[in-house]
């Protein structure tokens, strides 16, 4: 029975998607509204719905919040368009693919190094609606070792420390296990992921591979910060558990 669930995050810390999602977004607001789109914010660890609604906002449309599901839907229906846009600009993360794949051996009881046969499964915890998600790592290859079907999507709330309930829940009834508390793990680049994880007693492991130092991440109270994924052994600990460090 798997005794822990590891909720990675998509952008800047698995793939960079080449610019795919911001042009999903343009595809879609032209569409249902015609013109220019306007340009949210930072979206680094925010949900789609947290973004959508922000844009629909910026474009003065009324009553915003709405017409969010139907933003969604449209940009669930154009999804497949970004594809090839992604696999010729996007790229995956060094140490990425071997990550998953290490971790994926470990919940098959390949005896990866400090796994300490502890059974594994792995999913996302994304602020891509699960239309882009799917787009963006099956251009880039990286879906073998994930079950997209744990996962939460970023159309389910605005705040991602929400989306952790939800995949816990589907663990529990796909695979019978109990994955309250340190049992999850969140993986991301941004201290909302690392909120995500505080708030909800998960384990959060950071990497610094977006837009947040190593400093910064440690500051948001990370578990342990990594520079990258790079070191496969080293992220094996760090997920699992056998390196306790901040900045390790």
């Amino acid at each position: 029975m798997p005794r822990l669930l590891v909720l990675w995050d998509v952008d800047h810390t698995l793939i960079n998607a080449g610019g795919g999602g911001l042009e999903l977004y343009r595809i879609a607001f032209a569409e249902l509204f015609g013109g220019e789109m306007p340009v949210p914010g930072s979206m680094a660890g925010r949900t789609e719905r947290a973004i959508a609604l922000e844009v629909l906002t910026l474009a003065g449309l009324p009553e915003p919040s709405g017409k969010v599901a139907a933003f969604h839907a449209v940009m669930a229906a154009h999804a497949p368009e970004v594809s090839e846009l992604i696999r010729a600009r996007g790229i995956v993360l060094p140490g990425a693919a071997e990550a998953l794949a290490a971790l994926a051996m470990a919940g098959a009881g390949g005896g990866a190094a400090g796994d300490g046969g502890q059974p594994v499964v792995q999913a996302l915890l994304t602020g891509n609606i699960r239309a882009l998600a799917e787009v963006k790592l099956g251009a880039l290859g990286l879906t073998g070792h994930l079950d997209l079907d744990v996962g939460t999507y970023g159309d389910a709330h605005e705040v991602r420390a929400e989306l952790v309930g939800p995949a816990r829940r589907r663990a529990a009834l796909a695979y019978g296990g109990d994955f309250s508390g340190e049992a999850t793990v969140l993986v991301g680049d941004t201290p909302l992921d690392v909120e995500a994880a505080l708030v909800t007693g998960a384990r959060a492991v950071a990497v610094a591979t977006g837009y947040f130092s190593v400093a910064e991440l440690t500051a948001a109270g990370a578990h342990v910060v990594l520079p990258d994924l790079t070191d496969t052994s080293r992220v094996l600990r760090a997920v699992l558990g056998t390196s306790q460090s901040p900045a390790a």
